[in-house]
């Protein structure tokens, strides 16, 4: 629909497209009334683009398609009405629509530089920013971002798969923002298969290897696997062959027994062949003997002999297990001695002929068609002798003393028999709340006493005690124990200099403050926020003697003043404060009005930032252009108030003004006027006057009274570099960086008073770091100046 305005209804504004039409009407009370539209107090007769028109008692203005020279402010004058309104003229960022519309990605392939260009239409200036996973792009070792008035273009140079994904592009200027979504897909050869190399089968025959498909496929599909082998001991790998995608094992039969490979798989799509996953050695098995049982067990034992059992081998080779060889030693020694000269068909023996208190070990190997296998791990030694009666329970067990943190037991030897004398004693433990025994201590077994060290104060326990003998450890004798309580520590925060008593937190940064304490028994930790419970967001953890308070993203309504508060339950309490303050970036300031209170001058006031509510050190900065499309020079700099007066406006020139709120982190987004400031000038009587004398020619070619130095400043601060100019006429002056012309770049400001060139770089980052140049130049001749500036971080 058209923009349509009724001056006579009090819809005093009209905002358009550019390009799009609108329309500006009044009705007046008498038909015969003429009427005359003004615009910017000029009136109209014609203007490109407008028509007039009149239907009885509506007077319209209409406008067929919106361009920049038709914003401005309307007037009606006709019989008793007169009435106006304001056109603004909007003109946000445009790409072609099929940029909005596509969905096709971007394919580069890894290692190629890739240029994602976006050409863009919009009032100027447009600020271009690139996004991916959220986080804006800079210039770095292989990415970097150009912007000219027509286009934006991310450059990657040797680009890898990590750089494939969704990137946005965002365009913004004065009137409105523009996204753009985009795709990237960075293809590259597979990474290796997924290890390790399995080994599913090893014979005398066949290898049988398994792996896992790569976790990046490079962006295209693998289309088969490569297996080699290698020989241990040679250098050269063989092919052995290739699998589809879809399999992932292989088994070869090129094998010898007993001999021993290295094995490697590659992934290969259509972009090539991905490094090697190897395995460890693989040793193809010989002849199929049978592989070792467990350990025997000991059954019963006498004076001379001691009977033992064993199960199978899980592994019984190629062939059926026709007996078991059976060994025997004396612990202690090395030396294994056959039992019997025949391999024994059951699995159980009686070994005979044994020396009467000695202690023996034993172990079996399986036979097969193929031979002995490999032997068993040796059994528990044990005693040729008659079985003995156990031990009793030890006597008199009790708990001596106790303290915070131990607890101290005391026991008599137990009754003896057969003699079967004591040889130790082994004490266990278990908390109340388990069901296991864990072992404290083997004692010696003229030891009575033990200590049981490491407890909590007031902590509950089962404490047992039993004898161990030659014949096994004796019938256990247990009680219930408790570690006595802790001594009264009254509550104490331990402040010291790494606790502060006023932070300054940037919003969006966490805030996280650690204070330790003492206090027995545990005292109780309170949190407030002036004098209040804590918001919902905050984290509170109090563990091992130190309490700590977390806020993970800063917001502004967190400043204020934190308590933690100690009490130990009986009334007695102790607390420390802290003042926490959240800054960030001001906000734009607001609107801006311009008003001409005394001749020849520019009162500028605008609405305070609402940043005010809360930055104590906000200030601002205001800046003047003579052009739409000029060079921003900077007014007035360290302002606390909302007003300005500009004293030098040249009658007949269009003015622009912008006001920027800055404080320690930096500065805001700007607010700019939208339509020109002018001082009509009057027309002066025109007299010609011969000149009585011709002067001396004082033409001078520029030259640099002071020339400009190099600086070096700290990321997020301001940076000005001045020179002083002489020559006649006075020099243009023009500032370059890495021979750039900066003369409409908006991040820059220039001033030029009476030869005292400047430049400030607001808010400077690593971008700014280079080589500046002034130029001078007027009819006579040219002179430059160069410095050179260098960021650095934050310490």
């Amino acid at each position: 629909s058209v923009p349509r305005c009724y001056l006579n209804k009090q819809l005093a504004t009209v905002r358009v497209l550019k390009g799009d039409p609108a329309e500006l009407s009044c009705t007046v009370s008498k038909d015969n009334v003429t009427g005359a539209w003004f615009k910017d107090g000029l009136k109209l007769t014609s203007m490109d683009g407008v028509v007039f028109e009149k239907k009885g008692l509506v007077h319209k203005l209409i406008i067929n398609k919106a361009e920049d020279i038709h914003a401005g402010k309307y007037r009606f004058e006709g019989g008793d009405v007169k009435t106006e309104a304001s056109i603004f003229v909007e003109d946000p960022p445009r790409v072609d629509k099929v940029l909005l519309k596509t969905s096709v990605p971007t394919v580069a392939k890894a290692g190629q530089g890739v240029k994602l260009q976006i050409p863009f239409e919009g009032r100027w200036p447009i600020r271009a920013a690139w996004l991916k996973d959220r986080m804006e792009l800079g210039d770095d070792t292989r990415i970097r971002v150009d912007k000219t008035d027509t286009c934006t273009t991310l450059s990657i140079s040797n680009c890898n798969r990590k750089d494939g994904g969704d990137y946005k592009v965002r365009l913004k200027n004065d009137s409105g923002v523009l996204e753009i979504n985009l795709k990237l897909l960075v293809i590259d050869k597979p990474q290796p298969p997924a290890g390790p190399i399995k080994i599913v089968e090893s014979s005398a025959n066949n290898i049988t290897i398994q792996w896992k498909p790569p976790k990046d496929d490079g962006g295209k599909p693998v289309q088969r696997y490569i297996v080699e082998r290698q020989q241990v001991g040679r250098n050269d790998w063989e092919t052995l062959g290739e699998t589809p995608r879809s399999c992932t094992s292989f088994t070869t039969s090129r094998v010898e027994e007993e001999m021993s490979y290295y094995f490697r798989v590659r992934a290969m799509n259509a972009e090539g062949v991905s490094d090697a996953l190897e395995s460890g050695e693989v040793k193809a098995a010989g002849k199929a003997s049978p592989g070792a049982p467990d350990p025997p067990e000991i059954i019963s034992a006498s004076r001379d002999t001691i009977t033992i059992s064993w199960t199978a081998p899980s592994k019984t080779g190629a062939s059926q297990i026709i007996g078991y060889i059976v060994q025997k030693r004396k612990k202690g020694t090395v030396t294994w001695l056959p039992v019997t000269n025949v391999p024994v068909k059951d699995k159980k023996l009686k070994v005979t002929s044994l020396k009467k208190g000695v202690q023996y070990e034993f172990r079996v190997a399986a036979v097969n068609a193929a031979g002995a296998g490999q032997p068993s791990d040796p059994s528990e030694p044990a005693f040729a002798r008659d079985p003995t009666k156990s031990l009793g329970q030890v006597r008199d067990l009790k708990v001596s003393s106790s303290d915070s943190t131990s607890v101290t037991l005391t026991w008599n030897k137990p009754e003896v028999q057969d003699g079967n004398d004591v040889k130790g004693y082994e004490v266990e433990m278990k908390p109340c709340n388990s069901l296991s025994w864990t072992k404290c201590f083997t004692l010696s077994a003229q030891s009575n006493s033990c200590r049981v060290q490491g407890l909590q104060a007031g902590e509950k326990l089962f404490l047992r005690v039993r004898a161990l003998s030659d014949g096994g450890p004796g019938e256990a004798s247990e009680l219930q124990a408790r570690a006595g309580a802790a001594p009264v520590v009254s509550p104490r925060l331990l402040i010291d200099d790494t606790v502060k008593s006023f932070l300054v937190i940037k919003a969006g940064n966490p805030i996280r403050v650690k204070i330790p304490f003492e206090g027995s028994p545990e005292p109780v930790v309170t949190w407030l926020k002036d004098g209040l419970s804590l918001p919902s967001r905050a984290a509170v953890s109090t563990e091992d003697g130190s309490t700590q308070l977390l806020l993970r993203a800063a917001e502004l309504s967190d400043s204020g003043t934190y308590t933690v508060e100690l009490g130990d339950g009986l009334g007695k309490r102790e607390t420390f404060s802290f003042q926490v303050q959240i800054t960030d970036i001001p906000q734009p300031p607001g609107a801006i009005r311009l008003e001409e209170n005394v001749p020849n001058t520019v009162t500028v006031t605008w609405d305070p930032s609402a940043s005010e509510q809360w930055e104590k050190n906000l200030y601002y900065t205001i800046l003047k252009r003579e052009s739409q499309k000029g060079l921003w020079h900077v007014l007035g700099d360290l302002i606390y108030n909302n007003k300005f007066t500009f004293t030098r406006v040249v009658p007949g020139r269009d003015y622009y003004f912008r006001v920027v709120a800055k404080n320690d982190l930096g500065a805001s987004d700007p607010s700019e006027t939208v339509q020109p400031w002018r001082i009509w000038k009057k027309k002066a009587e025109f007299r010609v006057k011969a000149p009585k004398y011709r002067g001396v020619n004082q033409n001078q070619p520029p030259r640099f009274l002071v020339p400009l130095k190099s600086h070096v400043v700290v990321t997020g601060s301001e940076c000005h570099m001045s020179c002083a100019v002489g020559g006649h006429p006075p020099p243009k002056i023009t500032w370059y960086k890495d021979s750039r012309d900066l003369s409409r770049d908006p991040n820059y400001f220039c001033t030029n008073d009476f030869g005292v060139c400047s430049l400030v770089v607001l808010g400077v980052t690593k971008q700014d770091e280079g080589e500046y140049m002034v130029e001078a130049s007027n009819e006579v001749g040219r002179a430059f100046s160069k410095a050179f500036l260098a960021i650095k971080g934050n310490s």
